[in-house]
C-alpha cells in the first residue's frame, strides 16, 4: 500500500535532498569507489508462531520482551494500527494499545523508558511510558514515518527514500541526515530499522532484502538475502496470494542486545524468526 507513494517519494528526494532546516544529506556520493555490498549469510537458530493478522511495521526486543508495532487505517480496514508485548512462544499479543483510526502506525523504538512510534502519512509519532504502555506524548514529523530505531543517543528515522534521518529525542529536530548509497548510487525503499552493534540494519521494502549500513558515511557494506524463509517453514502460507502480490513482505528486525539474539518476521507472516548474521 506504500507503493503507490514510492516513485513520488524518490523523485522528491533525489531532487531536493533537503529538510526545513536547509540540512543536506551526508555520505559518499563518488558511488565508482565504493565496494558492492558483501554477501552475508544467514543461519535460522528458531522458528516461533506469527499472528498472521499483524501488518507489521516494526519490531524491537527490550530487557528479553518482544515489541511489535502494526499499521491500519480506514482506508486499509482490514488491517488494525496497534503497538504491544508479543509472547515470543505462542506469538500472542499482550498489552495491546490501538491508534485511533485515523492514524497507520509504523515503526517503533526504545529510548532510556520510553517507546516510540511513528505515524505514516500524518507527520506525527507517539511516545509512550515503557512500564505502562501510556501515550504520554506526541512529536512532529518533517517526513512520512516508516522505520526507527536508535544509537542510544539519536532517534534514526526512514522514510521509504535513501535517507536516514537523526532527530534529536528531546526536541526532535533534525541533527543530520544520512544518504544511503551502494556501488550503483542511493538506495531507496529503507523501512523497519535496527541498530546492531555500530551497525543500522534496514529491511529494503518490497525485497527480500536486509541491508547492513555504515553509519559514518551510509554506505550499504553488506546484504542478506531472505528469500526462501516461507518456502521453507511455512510452505502451505507461501503459496497464499498475499505472500506473492507485495503485500506480506519481509519486514520486522529485533536485537537482543543482551542476549545477542536477532528476529526478523514480516507483514502477515505466520512465523517469527530467530537467525544469526554471520
Amino acid at each position: 500500500m506504500k507503493t503507490v507513494f514510492i516513485a513520488i517519494s524518490a523523485f522528491m528526494i533525489l531532487a531536493c535532498n533537503t529538510v526545513d532546516q536547509g540540512n543536506t544529506a551526508q555520505g559518499d556520493n563518488n558511488f565508482g569507489n565504493v565496494a558492492a555490498p558483501a554477501s552475508i549469510q544467514y543461519n535460522v537458530l528458531n522458528v516461533y508462531p506469527h499472528d498472521t493478522t499483524s501488518y507489521t511495521q516494526g519490531l524491537m526486543v527490550h530487557n528479553g520482551q518482544l515489541y511489535e508495532g502494526t499499521g491500519g487505517s480506514p482506508e486499509y480496514s482490514h488491517y488494525k494500527s496497534w503497538v504491544g508485548k508479543v509472547d515470543l512462544q505462542s506469538g500472542k499479543v499482550t498489552g495491546k494499545v490501538p491508534l485511533e483510526n485515523q492514524y497507520f502506525g509504523e515503526g517503533i523504538t526504545v529510548l532510556g523508558d520510553k517507546l516510540y512510534q511513528l505515524t505514516w502519512t500524518s507527520k506525527k509519532g507517539f511516545i509512550y511510558d515503557l512500564a505502562t504502555m501510556k501515550k504520554i506524548q506526541e512529536f512532529p514529523l518533517k517526513t512520512e514515518g516508516w522505520g526507527i530505531t536508535t544509537d542510544s543517543t539519536n532517534l534514526i528515522v526512514s522514510d521509504g527514500s535513501s535517507n536516514l534521518y537523526y532527530l534529536n529525542p528531546t526536541d526532535f529536530s533534525t541533527i543530520k541526515i544520512l544518504g544511503v548509497n551502494d556501488n550503483n548510487g542511493p538506495v531507496n525503499n529503507l523501512n523497519e530499522l535496527e541498530f546492531i552493534n555500530g551497525y543500522i540494519y534496514a529491511n529494503k521494502y518490497q525485497s527480500n532484502y536486509i541491508l547492513k549500513i555504515d553509519p559514518s558515511n551510509g554506505q550499504v557494506v553488506g546484504r542478506a538475502d531472505m528469500g526462501g524463509l516461507l518456502e521453507k517453514y511455512a510452505k502451505e502460507n507461501a503459496k497464499e496470494d498475499k505472500y506473492n502480490n507485495g503485500e506480506g513482505v519481509l519486514n520486522g528486525i529485533a536485537y537482543d542486545a543482551a542476549s545477542g539474539k536477532i528476529y526478523i518476521t514480516g507483514k502477515l507472516w505466520p512465523k517469527l524468526f530467530e537467525i544469526t548474521l554471520q
